[in-house]
C-alpha cells in the first residue's frame, strides 16, 4: 500500500467515524437549544408579573400587544423545547424556536447590541446557528421524526 493509498483509507476511516457520531450530534444540538429556551420559558412562568413587566417596559415585541407577546414567548420557550427534545416535529419546532429567538433579538436589540453585551448577542447567535442546522439536516435518527 502506498503512502498516499494509506492517507486515503485512514482519511475514508475517519470520515465514516464522523457520519456515525452525527446522530449523536444531532442528539447533543437538540438537547443543548432545548434546554437553554426551556429555562428561560419557566422563569418567565415562575415571575409571571416580572414577565409582564419585562414585556410592557424593556422589550419591544413588534405587531403584538406587550401581554400576548408574553403568552407568546412563554409558550414558545416551553412548548418547542419539549418538541425538540422528544424528536418530534424537530423540524417545526427549531423553526419555531428560530423565531422565538430572531424576536428575542430583535426585540431587545437596544441591549444586546450596546457594548459590552456582544457574549449575550454571540450565544443568540450560536443558538441560531445551531437551530438552522436542525432545520436544514433534521433531527437525526435519535428521534420519532
Amino acid at each position: 500500500m502506498t503512502l498516499i493509498s494509506s492517507a486515503l483509507h485512514a482519511a475514508r476511516r475517519g470520515i465514516a467515524a464522523l457520519e456515525q457520531a452525527q446522530p449523536l450530534a444531532q442528539l447533543a444540538a437538540r438537547l443543548y437549544v432545548a434546554h437553554a429556551f426551556f429555562l428561560s420559558g419557566l422563569t418567565k412562568i415562575r415571575d409571571w408579573d416580572t414577565t409582564l413587566a419585562l414585556f410592557q417596559d424593556e422589550y419591544h415585541v413588534p405587531l403584538l400587544p406587550p401581554d400576548w407577546a408574553a403568552v407568546a414567548g412563554a409558550a414558545g420557550e416551553t412548548m418547542f423545547p419539549l418538541l425538540l427534545i422528544a424528536g418530534f416535529a424537530s423540524r417545526p419546532a427549531a423553526l419555531g424556536l428560530f423565531a422565538v429567538n430572531a424576536l428575542a433579538v430583535y426585540s431587545y436589540r437596544h441591549v444586546l447590541l450596546a457594548t459590552g453585551y456582544e457574549a449575550a448577542l454571540a450565544q443568540h447567535v450560536l443558538w441560531g446557528f445551531m437551530l438552522l442546522v436542525l432545520i436544514v439536516f433534521g433531527p437525526g435518527r435519535i428521534a420519532i421524526d
